[in-house]
């Protein structure tokens, strides 16, 4: 079985930082590219940032400067680093990973159970 286990999230204040962390187990016979998005209520789940096994990059636009996607490969983790954060940032965050079970080699996308983050004053 392949698992996505977040941690990390809780209250922060605004302007304060929260740092959220992701690790993939199970019968992994390769791990792509990782990422973290956000769904609030009422709203489409949408894309935060999202990290290929060499540390390519990508980030919503609106995010760029305040957050930061990093990875590390022997812990099969991805982390989300997230400064001055503003109310708007309110959301379950969840963590996506492309990976291939080493029981049938099929290449799918695993999400994580999601993390709550609150800002709030």
């Amino acid at each position: 079985q392949v698992q996505l286990v977040e941690s990390g999230g809780g209250l922060a204040h605004p302007g304060g930082s929260l740092r959220l962390s992701c690790a993939a187990s199970g019968s992994i016979a390769r791990l792509d590219a990782m990422g973290w998005y956000r769904q609030t209520p009422g709203k489409e789940r949408e894309l935060v940032a999202r990290i290929t096994v060499v540390g390519a990059t990508n980030y919503a636009d609106s995010l760029k400067g305040r957050f930061t996607i990093s990875r590390d490969n022997a812990r099969r983790t991805v982390y989300l680093q997230m400064n001055s954060l503003e109310p708007e940032d309110t959301a379950v965050y969840y963590c996506n990973a492309r990976m291939i079970d080493r029981r049938d080699y099929v290449a799918r996308d695993y999400w994580g159970q999601g993390t709550q983050v609150t800002v709030s004053s």
